[in-house]
């Protein structure tokens, strides 16, 4: 068997995975998601490479033989945060378990290591690869040398080999130092030459091939500028180069033999594992033998014909294929049952058909354990089938516990806790024009996969939600309101498509006025949606200020025009024009398309394990993003009709739900006592910042007061909310700064939530909602600014998401106990929308605040502001 070397960048592999995990610790504090990555890394390697040598190198100490040469090299990097210092130990134990030598030595850098190392094991023939999160040492590649440089996480590649750099940066690999000369490195504070990037560094050594040669041609070098650039700095390029350069001759004390392969120590990885809390990797060791398997082995099922009895077991995992993602028309592919008697596929017909299987599948008494109950209850629906027993949907376990996971595919949703025998439906049916569907005999084993998975990853998700203090939000919130969301889906919503058409005509109608006013204002007829016209017209024939120019020209984006709207009256009618547009395209134009021609009505999806928050979101159409700040987009809900004759709309939404939640978590006694006493809380604000009475508040001062009360919800800065208001940056700090003296407990919460998500990494909602944050530690200013922002904001915008959850299951239940024929239609934010019988609207006018209002008890009370109408635009 032929030699193969890894070489492992400890350090960098370290820091990359501390920065791309959340901030985990196990039960005695220790933070772990370094270590945590750095296990996923070593796995897939040694699963995927199977090496016969292996040796994982770090840095001695800060000082190394490069200081020598330039005293600031890697000067001005951040301390290392301590939440990552005190895994390293831990990473060392790691290597020790998984049979992994590491080295390090005085003065060198482990770069120098792995240089040195894999320039002695391609003298001896071995295949090298070089593992690392630093594109440093690219340098290093060569025809047996692949350098592995992590992309996203820890586990996601990028194979550097000199056909690789060639294509990436049209150099050889010899030029990589040379690069790295002229433009320095400001991670390790190689200075380069001022004002050289990649891309000028590139051309040049196209040209001159290396730095040497580029000083000895300055002369030749287009542009008097850069010539004297260089001729300034010419000795700081060669240094800069010296510095980047890789040590293949450090005086290392071991040889390749002493780093040779022999296996994993399975009962140190275990007692390690176990110590960190490790339970996914501990759970692996128990299921995989000492030999290794291929990760997608072969399964044991059965293609069933016919369904009997005897396979529809209490309980079972079942799933059911879809690869479209509208599930209200795409077809159904197949189903997959797993349980104690074995793994079943099931086709189509046959499952639709058979008496026994509807039998089961209607049965409550019958647990199945599913992925994506809604999509299951919609699709089964239309075939006249009813699914009820639903225990556990992997979907949305596995969205509570990763909410900043993207799980667009079932195979995601496995891959994320440990369960990697699934492909991704594009692995398996392609992408795009590529996609095909195989019969139902080479889709079965697919398929079959998927339910195994479900059943094999029940308990251990179940156990996580437990240990996470996350069961109730789980099986009393997520699951029970998966069931109410199918059911306002398969209800729908009636639109009337006359008045969608008016309406279309009368947009049609002005947007033709505005355009001519536009062209009139000009002086000329354009393209008023042409970005180079428009430009052309307002900044050379108006003469309005530039304010910013893009790569093609002037900027005519809508934030920029909103800064020139006192400049000019033309700028306004583009604005309104655009947004006329807009509403035209997207909403009347867009429903009409999505509009069933069966029912009469629009069928939108509620997408549940979306948003990191916590909050419902609407596709095909959305109908949360209806414009309601323009009269015209108001008026699009004129089109939203009850479906049956004598009915009506009625709209029940929370008042003012986030500020009443940060009343409630921060425990701000001015803050609580303003909604105690019903004040309008704005009105409330803006009395107490500008020190004036009630009837001195102006309209100005209570829009400004409510800029700041929800721009303090979105942990706004000095500069947003100067942005908002209009105002000077030290109007906006002096304006937060008196909201803080007013609120002193929101400030303190502010304060608080950030310092302990810095601790555990994450956040959570008033109902034990998680949304991790690992930019929280981040050593770059604009991410750990964005997340503390995410701190302060999610816990209140997540409750907010959580309380009108509850109210819907609260809600759904008592129109059932009161028999009412009332329906829930929509959840658009803070907003319900039922339509209902006349004869109930008066009770409906009682208990729908009643129950909304009682969704939870806090240290305030919530308000429900309740409308109806014959459409939806009559009801507020």
């Amino acid at each position: 068997m032929a030699n193969k070397l890894i070489l492992i960048d400890g350090n960098s592999i370290a820091y990359r995975a501390f920065f791309a995990l959340p901030l985990l610790n196990n039960d005695k504090g220790i933070h772990t998601n370094a270590i945590y990555g750095f296990a996923l890394m070593l796995s897939k390697i040694l699963e995927e490479e199977k090496p016969t040598h292996m040796l994982a190198a770090f840095d001695a100490g800060k000082t190394t033989f490069r200081h020598q040469t330039f005293k600031d090299y890697k000067g001005g990097r951040q301390k290392t945060p301590p939440e990552l210092s005190e895994q390293f130990p831990f990473i060392r134990e790691l290597l020790e378990a998984y049979g992994v030598a590491t080295y390090e030595l005085e003065l060198y850098e482990a770069d120098d290591i792995i240089g040195t190392m894999a320039r002695m094991a391609e003298q001896e023939g071995f295949e090298t690869i070089i593992v690392t999160g630093d594109r440093d040492l690219t340098q290093l590649v060569s025809g047996r040398t692949t350098v592995y440089v992590t992309k996203k996480g820890v586990t996601e590649m990028e194979k550097y080999t000199p056909e690789h750099i060639r294509e990436k940066y049209g150099l050889s690999v010899s030029q990589l130092v040379d690069m790295k000369g002229l433009m320095g490195d400001a991670s390790d504070n190689i200075p380069g030459v001022p004002g050289i990037g990649e891309k000028t560094a590139i051309k040049l050594l196209k040209e001159f091939s290396s730095v040497e040669n580029l000083i000895r041609s300055i002369d030749r070098v287009g542009g008097k500028k850069l010539q004297e650039t260089l001729a300034a700095y010419k000795d700081q390029a060669l240094m800069s180069k010296e510095l980047a350069t890789i040590e293949r001759n450090a005086p290392v004390e071991i040889s390749l033999s002493d780093i040779a392969y022999t296996g994993e120590k399975k009962e140190k990885m275990a007692a390690l594992f176990k110590e960190l809390g490790f339970q996914s990797f501990l759970e692996k060791m128990d299921d995989i033998p000492a030999e290794k398997k291929e990760p997608l082995k072969n399964i044991e099922y059965a293609f069933l014909e016919e369904i009997d009895d005897s396979v529809l077991l209490n309980p079972s995992a079942l799933y059911m294929e879809m690869i479209e993602e509208n599930y209200h028309r795409a077809p159904i592919l197949g189903f997959s049952l797993a349980n104690a008697s074995g793994n079943y596929f099931l086709p189509t017909e046959t499952a639709l058909r058979s008496p026994a299987f509807q039998k089961w599948l209607a049965d409550e008494k019958q647990k199945k354990f599913v992925y994506d109950g809604k999509k299951m209850m919609v699709a089964l629906k239309r075939h006249g089938l009813e699914i009820n027993g639903i225990d556990f949907d992997l979907l949305l376990a596995s969205y509570l516990l990763n909410p900043s996971e993207s799980l667009g595919d079932f195979a995601d949703a496995a891959a994320v806790h440990g369960y990697t025998d699934v492909l991704s439906d594009d692995e398996f049916y392609g992408k795009g024009a590529k996609r095909t569907v195989p019969g139902e005999r080479e889709r079965a084993e697919h398929i079959v996969r998927k339910a195994l998975a479900i059943y094999a990853l029940k308990d251990r998700l179940i156990r996580q939600l437990e240990e996470n203090k996350q069961d109730e939000l789980f099986f009393r919130l997520e699951m029970p309101l998966s069931r109410i969301l199918a059911e306002m889906e398969m209800t729908g919503v009636r639109v009337d498509t006359g008045r969608l058409i008016e309406m279309g005509k009368e947009f049609a109608g002005k947007l033709e006025e505005i355009e001519a006013e536009i062209h009139r204002l000009a002086g000329e007829p354009f393209n008023i949606n042409s970005p180079k016209q428009l430009g052309t017209i307002l900044y050379e024939k108006l003469k309005l200020p530039v304010l910013k120019k893009t790569k093609t020209g002037y900027s005519t984006s809508a934030e920029t025009l909103e800064k020139l709207q006192h400049q000019h009256e033309i700028v306004d009618k583009i604005l309104h024009y655009r947004q006329l547009g807009k509403l035209q395209s997207t909403y009347i134009d867009g429903l009409l398309k999505v509009v069933n021609k069966e029912t009469g009505k629009v069928h939108t999806r509620f997408n549940q394990a979306l948003t990191q928050t916590g909050r419902l979101s609407s596709t095909d159409p959305n109908l949360q993003n209806i414009p309601i700040r323009l009269e015209e987009g108001r008026k699009i809900r004129q089109a939203f009709i009850p479906s049956e004759k004598d009915w009506l709309i009625l709209s029940a939404d929370y008042s003012q739900i986030e500020l009443r939640v940060l009343a409630h978590i921060s425990g701000d006694k001015n803050l609580i006592d303003a909604f105690l006493k019903d004040m309008d809380i704005h009105t409330s604000t803006a009395m107490n910042v500008f020190h004036v009475e009630k009837d001195q508040v102006t309209p100005e001062m209570r829009r400004q007061a409510k800029a700041v009360n929800f721009g303090i919800v979105y942990g706004i800065s000095d500069y947003g909310l100067s942005q908002n208001l209009g105002i000077s940056r030290k109007e906006a700090a002096a304006f937060i700064e008196r909201y803080f003296q007013i609120y002193p407990g929101v400030k303190q919460f502010m304060e608080d939530i950030v310092k302990e998500a810095k601790q555990t990494g994450y956040v959570t909602t008033l109902l034990n909602r998680r949304r991790y944050i690992p930019e929280i530690t981040s050593r770059n200013y604009n991410l750990r600014s964005f997340a503390e922002r995410t701190a302060m904001n999610t816990p209140i915008q997540g409750s907010a998401a959580d309380i009108i959850k509850k109210a819907m299951i609260d809600m759904a239940e008592r129109l059932k106990k009161e028999k009412l024929k009332a329906r829930m239609l929509l959840q658009v934010h803070d907003e319900l929308i039922f339509e209902a019988p006349k004869e109930e609207i008066g009770r409906l006018c009682q208990i729908v605040p009643e129950v909304m209002e009682g969704a939870v008890e806090l240290k305030v009370p919530l308000k429900v502001d309740v409308a109806y109408g014959p459409t939806w635009y009559d009801a507020k």
